[in-house]
């Protein structure tokens, strides 16, 4: 399974972890830990909108040494 960072504003952690991959994107899952509160969202996200964050730098992947959170 791959993970992403998200960014996002200080004070908070996102990341995107890639449950299954099809054609037209990706089912994922989304964490966000803010003020010790953790957020867990699943959603499919389209290939089109992955590339675009990925590009962009909106999104990128961690070395999966690093990938857990402690």
């Amino acid at each position: 399974m791959k993970r992403y960072c998200v960014k996002c504003r200080a004070g908070r952690i996102e990341y995107i972890d890639i449950l299954r991959e099809t054609e037209d994107g990706f089912f994922t899952r989304l964490t966000r830990l803010s003020d010790g509160n953790e957020k867990v969202i699943d959603e499919f996200m389209s290939r089109n909108l992955f590339d675009m964050c990925v590009k962009t730098g909106y999104i990128y992947e961690i070395a999966a040494e690093v990938s857990s959170v402690a």
